[in-house]
């Protein structure tokens, strides 16, 4: 199952801790999430500094884990809120207009 988690607000979270150490930590725990196949594709926003993630996860569950990983997570700096998506049915119509017609 694809899940897209999008970075949102942590009230009360300093800039502070956002260290070049931890950073460096995060960047290599990604890292190891897409070579385990869990995390398929990672950006920013282009608007903000927040990190959308597509993951491959058996569940919301399953996801919400592996984001728990991420030393940003731990410190309590970032967290995410997770979409579970589905393909789009809505080509099945154009398959059915053609094999009616």
């Amino acid at each position: 199952m694809r899940i897209l988690a999008i970075e949102c607000d942590v009230p009360d979270a300093s800039g502070d801790g956002f260290t070049a150490d931890l950073l460096r930590a995060e960047a290599l725990c990604a890292w190891q999430l897409y070579q385990e196949g869990i995390v398929r594709e990672l950006y920013f926003r282009a608007d903000r500094t927040e990190a959308v993630i597509l993951l491959e996860c058996a569940s919301v569950d399953e996801a919400r884990a592996a984001l728990e990983r991420l030393p940003l997570v731990q410190a309590g700096l970032v967290a995410f809120d997770f979409i579970p998506l589905k393909a789009y049915p809505g080509f099945e119509r154009l398959f059915a207009v053609l094999s009616d017609g």
